[in-house]
């Protein structure tokens, strides 16, 4: 009887330890995961705050030009009625 509660504590530890290291193993695999997630989404952050800065600066510059080219008409028609 002694034999057989030593074995069947045996096979229950070595169960456990098969259980346990499979947990730790998962939740290894999970926090790598997490990280992988965490630096996917910097990337996607970092991709779409550069789309976002280079239209900002396109639609700038195309606003600073067609006031530019506002100005010099309204500086000709200036002109133009002064002369006459």
């Amino acid at each position: 009887m002694k034999i057989f509660f030593g074995k069947l504590l045996l096979v229950c530890l070595l169960a456990g330890s098969l259980i346990g290291g499979t947990f730790v193993q998962t939740s290894d695999t999970s926090d790598q995961g997490a990280k992988q997630d965490a630096k996917d989404a910097a990337s996607s952050t970092k991709q779409a705050t550069k789309k976002t800065a280079h239209k900002v600066k396109k639609t700038t510059k195309k606003g600073v030009h067609k006031g530019a080219k506002k100005a010099r008409q309204g500086a000709e028609q200036v002109e133009d009625s002064t002369q006459h």
